[in-house]
């Protein structure tokens, strides 16, 4: 398998961990949709990642989709999202906002930087978005009293609220107050410890659109 898109973007970040979490083999290739936007379009004609490359020569697109697959071919003993019902709508209710969130995050980013005047009104929505977000978030993890969000094991849900953590953390400083989410933050502190998410590590970095 060949993964691509660099682990500053919490969407690839989730599926390399989630690589790591299930045990398979990989390489990473991290390009970047603007700086390597011709090689991602090889890929993705949307030019978005990640984008993971099967040994088969298939490519899976879109996050959401990856990991669905992935467990998939991992085995019913080692899916990332529950095997039960009910679990799993609830488990995919927590990614959904997680991932939906870390596009707020990510519009922020591209707000600030490719614009000449950041749009406050819009600004301030997608903040009030995500400090919404996490603190409902927070609420659910804090009432669960497991050490993940669906037991004793990590699953997806608990990646892809690690990887928003982070994204917002870098890219936007001082946006969220740990004290306001304390139960997500150590959360997050105890994910980003396991050697998954270790492996997976990149700052974050803009990378501004090459000059046409």
């Amino acid at each position: 398998m060949v993964l691509i898109g660099q682990y500053d973007s919490p969407f690839v970040r989730r599926v390399a961990i989630a690589l790591h979490l299930h045990g398979f083999t990989f390489e990473h290739r991290p390009w970047s949709v603007f700086g390597d936007a011709d090689k991602v379009a090889a890929c993705n004609p949307m030019m978005r990642v990640p984008a993971l490359v099967l040994d088969d020569g298939e490519t899976l697109l879109d996050s959401w989709a990856i990991v669905d697959s992935l467990d998939g071919l991992a085995g019913p003993e080692q899916t990332l999202f529950p095997r039960e019902t009910a679990s799993r709508r609830a488990a995919m209710r927590i990614c959904a906002l997680a991932v939906g969130t870390a596009e707020k995050a990510v519009s922020m980013v591209y707000e600030q930087r490719l614009h000449e005047r950041a749009t406050p009104g819009w600004m301030a929505r997608c903040a009030g978005q995500i400090a919404a977000v996490t603190t409902e978030l927070d609420a659910d993890l804090h009432g669960r009293g497991t050490p993940y969000w669906f037991g004793d094991r990590i699953g997806n849900a608990d990646v892809a609220v690690a990887c928003l953590m982070r994204f917002v953390g870098e890219a936007h400083p001082g946006l969220l107050d740990p004290a306001a989410a304390p139960t997500l933050a150590a959360h997050a502190a105890r994910c980003e410890a396991l050697t998954a998410f270790q492996s997976c590590q990149q700052p974050f970095a803009y990378t501004p659109p090459k000059a046409e």
